[in-house]
Formats: structure tokens, C-alpha cells, sequence
């Protein structure tokens, strides 16, 4: 099948045939189709948009072109959470292990960070002795033995995705609905599990900056994803402010086992239990998100949460004994405050600049060769709605000596916007989808 009569196809906003979509993808895994090609049919897909049943076909084109985990030796429903990327987005330290302690088997693959975004593999390394690069085998047995595991993707994982996303990235296709849904999607189905919680962001943090596209973002992925056979549902959550106070990755751990400790409250553990509590619904483990709640908060208090985070640490090659004693974690050398502009309330924060300015202390990445300095990051003092002082800390810089102190602070100096009077604070959750 020739690249040109699909692309001219879907050029004149056609819909593709199954067998048009998979020679698509065949092309894109096998080279057959020239990069230029595969940009303009991209670009023709952005213009045009696709049917369900052309989304949900390249969803499963992109998801069997490589391998796909069979879990099926793991009894019970197998759960995954994905995250669309935040600032201080802990979620699925907290989560992960309080879903599990209520009987989830959690089979999860997770991404690095890029850009003003955490990566959840990156935050696990800073765990001393944590691996993230488990076989395939041994991945199984840990989700069967304990319940949770947390490892990275592995190469054969969707492997088209890989491809198609470098293009998007620089064709100005990255915001394309069914090619954003195929994405994700297509790692989550090659994962395995048969039910995924999605936590799509929202805000000023968030790759879609409005709750209406942000909304109709998690409608487009639980329809097509509940058309591939699966279970899906979605939350949308926002990212108006670091969902922690914690950005960096042990600053992060130390706040998640804050949280499982029961020595931490606040956004970060509220989301993280409503995410938990779908994933307990959609593996079928609750009829309700109150009792979901209920039992979750159960696990909470007794630290059963933190005892199972123990568990998956220790079955990963990690000292558990950071979940007694967070000072084993990495620690910064410097403690930098950043004064606020002026007094009043605090009004508003340009949270991807938050989250580039952790990047440039060092604890992101530009390129994905970079190294990360697992110690370095940012406290933060202040949240939306709270009054403020001039010249009183609003945020704290942990720094060690390689890290950019010069253009942190130049970041956080405009993502920061102080009123006179208190403005209205953003509600955490603007929508369940089911």
C-alpha cells in the first residue's frame, strides 16, 4: 500500500480503512514510509481528525508493534494509573501503594521526566540502591508476589510511538487528539493491564492549559479506550500550582513517605487518594468512591500504604529503610530562599516555570542524556490563596554546586503573582470521567 494514496486520503479528510492505518504503522516500525512522509500524513491527521473507530485502530496498530506483556499469570484485575505530567506530581508514590494494600495488583510502567515534568523512574532512583530496569519476568512474579511494581518502559514497548512522537514534536502535531490518545494509549494497552485510571492535568503546569480541552482530552482517551476491550476512567486534576510542596525527585519521596506516614496532608494526598480510589473501582475492587475512600484511608492509617511502598522498594534492589528514616535520602548542600515581590495574597504561579526552574538547579533533564542530581529542587512555603509578606519566602531552592542558582531564580521571579485581595483557589478535581 503506497504512503501517497494514504496520505492523500486523509489529506482530503477521508476515513482510513483498518488496513490503511496498520500499513501506516507497519511503515512508520519498518521504515518503509520516508520520515517526510510520515510528517505530512501527521499533519493531515492534526487538520482533519479522526473517526473512533480510526483512533481505536490506531491505537491497537501502535500498541502491537512491538511487545505486549501478557499478565495474565498475575491473578485478579492488574491496574495502571498514567499521569498526563505535573509539577510536585507525587501521585503514584502514594497512590500505587495504597491501591495495592487494598488487594490491587498494580503492573505499572512508568516514564522518565523531560522538560519542566517529573518522571516517576526518576524519583524512584534517588532511592539509594532502587532499579527500575527489571526483566520482563521478574516484573510479573513482583506484581504476583507483593502486589506493585513500578519498573520503566521497556524499548519493544510500542515501538511506532517512539517514532511518531519525535515527528509530532516537531511538526507541531503534538496537541492532535487522536494522535495524543494513540499514544498513550498504545503504552498502556502494550502494558498489560486490564483497567487505567487516567489523571489528565490541567493549568498553567499542563500540556492542555484549559479544563475544556482538558476535559474533552480525558473523554476522547476513556471512549477509545474502552472501545480496545479495556477499562478506563479519568480524572482531571489541576495544575494551577505544584500539586505537592516538594518539586525534585528525593524531595518528592521524602513527601510521599511523608504522606504514607500520615505526617503530610493537603492537595497532594487528596488527589492521590481519589486516584487511588478509581483505580480500586475500575479494577472492580469498590462499588463506590466512598467506600473506595473509606478503605484507602483504612490502609492510610494503619500504614499499610507506607508497608507495601517498603515492600516494593526492597523487592527492587532499594534501602526500605527510607520509609523509617527519610535522612538516608540525597540532601542539597544549600538552602536558598526566593523572597516574594511584594505583600498581600497569593494570587496565581506559572507552574511550568516552577517546574523549569527545578529543571535548571538540576533536577530535570533538556536532553535525555542528562543527568539528574537526585538532591536538588524546591520547597515550597506558599500556596494559592495564602497571604503573604514582601520579602518573606514564598519558595526555598535546595542547590548543590553544579546547579544554575542564576536562572532558577530568574524563572521564579515572574511565576509568582501576588493580588490585594484574595482570589478564588481552583478546585482539585474538575472532573470524573467513567
Amino acid at each position: 500500500m503506497r504512503a501517497t494514496e494514504i496520505i492523500m486520503k486523509k489529506r482530503l479528510g477521508q476515513e482510513l480503512t483498518k488496513e490503511e492505518v496498520y500499513a501506516f504503522v507497519e511503515g512508520t516500525v519498518n521504515g518503509s514510509f520516508e520520515d517526510y512522509q510520515l510528517s505530512a500524513l501527521l499533519m493531515a491527521i492534526c487538520l482533519n481528525g479522526m473517526t473512533d473507530r480510526e483512533t481505536v485502530d490506531l491505537t491497537m496498530a501502535m500498541a502491537y508493534s512491538g511487545d505486549v506483556l501478557d499478565l495474565s499469570d498475575i491473578p485478579g484485575a492488574k491496574v495502571d494509573k498514567h499521569s498526563t505530567g505535573g509539577v510536585g506530581d507525587t501521585t503514584t508514590l502514594i497512590a500505587a501503594p495504597l491501591a495495592a494494600a487494598c488487594g490491587a495488583k498494580v503492573a505499572k510502567m512508568s516514564g522518565r521526566g523531560l522538560g519542566f515534568t517529573g518522571g516517576t523512574l526518576d524519583k524512584l532512583e534517588s532511592i539509594p540502591g532502587m532499579r527500575v530496569d527489571l526483566s520482563k519476568e521478574r516484573f510479573i512474579r513482583q506484581v504476583k508476589d507483593i502486589g506493585i511494581a513500578v519498573i520503566g518502559q521497556t524499548a519493544e514497548l510500542a515501538p511506532a510511538d517512539k517514532t511518531l512522537y519525535a515527528l509530532r514534536d516537531v511538526t507541531a502535531t503534538v496537541d492532535s487528539l487522536p494522535l495524543v490518545t494513540s499514544s498513550i494509549l498504545s503504552k498502556k494497552i502494550a502494558a498489560g493491564c486490564d483497567a487505567v485510571v487516567l489523571d489528565v492535568k490541567t493549568g498553567t503546569g499542563a500540556v492542555m492549559p484549559t479544563a475544556e480541552l482538558s476535559v474533552k482530552l480525558a473523554k476522547t482517551m476513556v471512549r477509545i479506550g474502552s472501545l480496545t476491550g479495556r477499562r478506563f476512567s479519568a480524572l482531571v486534576t489541576d495544575m494551577n500550582q505544584p500539586l505537592g510542596l516538594n518539586v525534585g525527585n528525593a524531595l518528592e519521596v521524602r513527601e510521599a513517605i511523608d504522606a504514607l506516614s500520615g505526617r503530610a496532608e493537603g492537595p497532594l494526598v487528596d488527589v492521590s487518594l481519589q486516584l487511588a480510589a478509581q483505580m480500586l473501582r475500575t479494577a472492580g475492587l469498590a462499588e463506590t468512591t466512598e467506600a473506595a475512600l473509606i478503605r484507602l484511608r483504612e490502609k492510610l492509617d494503619s500504614g499499610a500504604g507506607l508497608l507495601k511502598l517498603a515492600q516494593m522498594i526492597e523487592a527492587q534492589g532499594g534501602d526500605p529503610r527510607v520509609t523509617e528514616d527519610i535522612d538516608l535520602l540525597p540532601r542539597a548542600e544549600q538552602l536558598i530562599p526566593v523572597p516574594a515581590p511584594e505583600g498581600g495574597y497569593v494570587a496565581a504561579m506559572r507552574t511550568s516555570d516552577i517546574g523549569y526552574a527545578a529543571q535548571a538547579l538540576g533536577a530535570g533533564r533538556v536532553k535525555k542524556t542528562d543527568r539528574i542530581d537526585p538532591a536538588v529542587g524546591l520547597v515550597m512555603t506558599k500556596r494559592l490563596g495564602d497571604p503573604i509578606e514582601k520579602g518573606e519566602p514564598w519558595c526555598v531552592l535546595h542547590a548543590n554546586p553544579a546547579s544554575d542558582v542564576k536562572e532558577a531564580t530568574r524563572l521564579l521571579e515572574g511565576a509568582l503573582a501576588v493580588s490585594r485581595e484574595p482570589s478564588p483557589v481552583p478546585k482539585l478535581v474538575h472532573a470524573v470521567i467513567e
